[in-house]
């Protein structure tokens, strides 16, 4: 038992600073009413393993004070601990039905919750704690507001849509050369 927490601890941090690395080295795309924060690719790891739903929240929260917003450390996290636990009965469902291995059509299901959370509650996020009031030629905040989750939820889907499935592929080889290994001994 004692075996199995320290194992879910040390993927939880991996996958933790995998998305913080992600974010600080894509910064200029991880951050504001434009974003694409290629570390939300991560999300497909809540498949493989449970500890990716503590390692992206913690993640995203660790990123989130780099960036300097109170609203976006409490809420942007939150969204993305939402997103996660959101995921986590799409990603037993796939499990009964794929298995160890996740092919590319199923796992285009996971990112769902994290493109639509994200995609509704950080653009509050940029309103309320950037003070980001315009975008575009938009000024009234029905229209900003729609304007950045359009946006948001674009980075989204290129993020989970075009890196997640290169991270599923990635992971699917990781897991099988682990289960050979498992075999030899």
């Amino acid at each position: 038992m004692k075996n199995k927490t320290t194992k879910l601890i040390t993927q939880a941090a991996i996958i933790a600073a995998l998305y913080v690395v992600l974010s600080l080295a894509t910064y200029q795309f991880s951050y504001l009413e434009i974003q694409c924060r290629v570390a939300e690719a991560l999300c497909m790891m809540i498949y493989f393993t449970p500890a990716g739903v503590w390692g992206v929240f913690v993640g995203c929260l660790i990123t989130n004070i780099f960036g300097g917003s109170w609203i976006d450390i409490v809420f942007g996290s939150l969204a993305t601990l939402i997103a996660a636990l959101l995921t986590i009965p799409i990603a037993k469902a796939l499990k009964k039905k794929c298995g160890s291995s996740l092919d590319i059509k199923h796992s285009l299901l996971i990112p769902i919750p994290t493109v639509l959370v994200n995609a509704i509650i950080i653009p509050f996020v940029l309103y309320y704690g950037y003070g980001i009031t315009s975008m575009g030629n938009a000024q009234s905040k029905l229209a900003v507001l729609g304007l950045m989750a359009f946006s948001v939820g674009a980075g989204e889907v290129i993020s989970c849509y075009i890196f997640g499935p290169i991270l599923v592929k990635v992971m699917n080889r990781v897991d099988k050369s682990l289960h050979l290994s498992d075999d030899e001994q």
